[in-house]
């Protein structure tokens, strides 16, 4: 398959992602990755499995200890769940194999987990350093001994004071973890799939009383050097510094000529270091797109990070409003609500919605979405740069049709009158939901642009996180509120986008999430704790 322009295959990706692929693509399932990286011959520092059941009432004061850490670590992306459950047979006297699986508290596409986590730290009970968090393991990894307060600022382009920082996590993408599976369009679920566990360290962090600021643009080079990384085989997407202080200051004086260092400069203070990991694929095929893309978003100096601001972005509203009632934030155990967070199929049940119901899941959805961002800067409540569209039906008090919701007013936008299931369901590209057994159907939106006059490149995937740490922040609220959601990339953008009429705010729809009552699916779990 030639190489494509850039511009063109993202604008596949999102309106026509058949075309990104080769059509004599097959996945090779016997020669498929490990959902996780495992290094060898490294210092191993074992995490305890005794985790706590709720995080009610937890709250970290002054530097956490190493038991806090495994705890934080264990509920943003440990693997907590041995599944099985029986695969249908193709036909009724064929019987269905047997699937298992090794879960984690966050949904992945495909169940393959194309992020790392890796941390910076400095505890008592630890060397200062670099560490992976070993999933497989339940255990830190390290990867290279030191203090690096100053060499992490400056890749950040010293705006934030991480000086009273315990540490960072960052957050990578392996690319050929889903490439194998799904080519070329493993792009696009990578982003995604980065915001998830994003979204998920972040409200941990919040439980746990950690403050932290997500970093979007960073020196790539300089901080997949001080990891260790291949930028042939990964990169880092996000940097999030962690403190116990009560926020992370802001640095007014950031990006002063002065204070910038180029990436390759950088790399220069710091040897470089390999380590041994093991993949188990046998064969790895070329993925020149992911990697053209990739050296495309890559910021070689702090004199290319940008600021987005609110006047940007707003475009002033002429539909109608339905108000919805006030409600209180939802509160709720988050270690309760993501033992019970479920992706339903085939177990969509159909049930009509409160009013107050979905009042409750929108408020918490867009709410619990403020976060610290490099993008915002020190704006005060910015506004955020993905939205929520949805088509209800049988919502009290909710005439049947499509909306867009309006967080800072707490009101459904009026779009498009009537039952839109039909035409839902004709757009998926997959059968395996009924839509007319759910009575929410929710998408994520964002600027058909990607931000890229802003952004470059990097936008695109910067939106994609952002839509991913947002549809998190809806299942975590769905599972509160009793119900499942599934987010599929399987629908037609141009269908959802003309049914929403979304070319009106520049915006498109980035990912499906059907949500609703359901029945349990039957299948064995045990917990992979203590």
């Amino acid at each position: 398959m030639s190489l494509m322009n850039l511009d063109v295959f993202l604008h596949l990706l999102q309106y026509d992602p058949d075309k990104v692929k080769p059509l004599d693509w097959e996945t090779d399932w016997g020669d498929a990755p490990l959902p996780y990286k495992l290094y060898r011959g490294l210092p191993m520092f074992p995490l305890s499995r005794e985790v706590p059941a709720t995080l009610e009432g937890r709250e970290t004061t002054g530097a956490p200890c190493l038991r806090d850490i495994g705890h934080f670590l264990y509920y943003v992306f440990g693997l907590t769940q041995l599944t099985q459950s029986v695969m249908p047979g193709d036909t009724s006297e064929e019987p269905g194999g047997v699937l298992q699986m090794c879960r984690r508290f966050v949904p992945s596409g495909g169940g393959l987990y194309p992020s790392e986590l890796y941390l910076y730290l400095k505890l008592d009970e630890l060397p200062a350093g670099v560490y992976h968090y070993d999933a497989a393991h339940h255990r830190l990894v390290l990867l290279r001994e030191g203090n690096y307060d100053d060499y992490l600022a400056r890749s950040l382009g010293n705006r934030r004071d991480t000086n009273g920082c315990f540490g960072a996590a960052f957050v990578s993408t392996v690319y050929w973890k889903n490439f194998y599976k799904y080519n070329n369009f493993a792009y696009r679920l990578q982003g995604l799939d980065a915001g998830i566990v994003i979204g998920q360290l972040l409200e941990m962090a919040k439980r746990i009383g950690f403050s932290s600021s997500v970093h979007f643009q960073f020196l790539d080079q300089a901080v997949n050097h001080m990891l260790g990384l291949s930028e042939q085989e990964e990169s880092v997407y996000a940097v999030i510094p962690l403190s116990t202080e009560t926020a992370i200051r802001w640095m007014e004086s950031g990006n002063e000529v002065e204070d910038m260092v180029s990436a390759s400069e950088l790399c220069q203070e710091l040897p470089p270091v390999k380590h041994d990991h093991y993949v188990r694929s046998r064969r790895i095929a070329d993925y020149p797109m992911l990697l053209r893309m990739s050296e495309a978003s890559r910021l070689d100096s702090a004199r290319l990070f940008r600021e987005i601001r609110k006047d940007e972005q707003a475009i002033p509203d002429q539909t109608r409003a339905l108000p919805l009632p006030h409600v209180d934030r939802l509160s709720y155990d988050l270690a309760t609500v993501c033992r019970n967070r479920f992706s339903p199929e085939t177990e969509f049940i159909w049930k009509p919605i409160g009013l107050s119901r979905i009042a409750a899941l929108l408020r918490e959805a867009t709410a619990s979405f403020s976060y610290h961002n490099d993008l915002d800067g020190p704006q005060e409540q910015p506004e955020p740069r993905v939205c929520l569209y949805g088509c209800f039906y049988g919502v009290d008090n909710v005439p049947d049709g499509a909306y867009r919701y309006d967080g800072a007013a707490h009101v459904l936008q009026s779009v498009c009158l009537g039952d839109q299931r039909q035409r839902m369901q004709e757009g998926m590209s997959l059968s395996n939901i009924n839509l007319f057994q759910v009575p929410l159907a929710f998408h994520v939106a964002g600027k058909r642009s990607f931000f890229q006059s802003q952004l470059g490149k990097r936008g695109y995937r910067i939106q994609q996180m952002e839509a991913g740490m947002l549809v998190h922040r809806l299942l975590l609220a769905a599972s509160a509120l009793g119900m499942g959601g599934r987010p599929l990339l399987g629908f037609d953008a141009n269908s959802s986008d003309a049914l929403y009429r979304t070319v009106s705010r520049d915006e498109t729809g980035l990912i499906f999430i059907p949500v609703g009552p359901y029945r349990q699916r039957l299948r064995l779990a045990g917990s992979l704790s203590r």
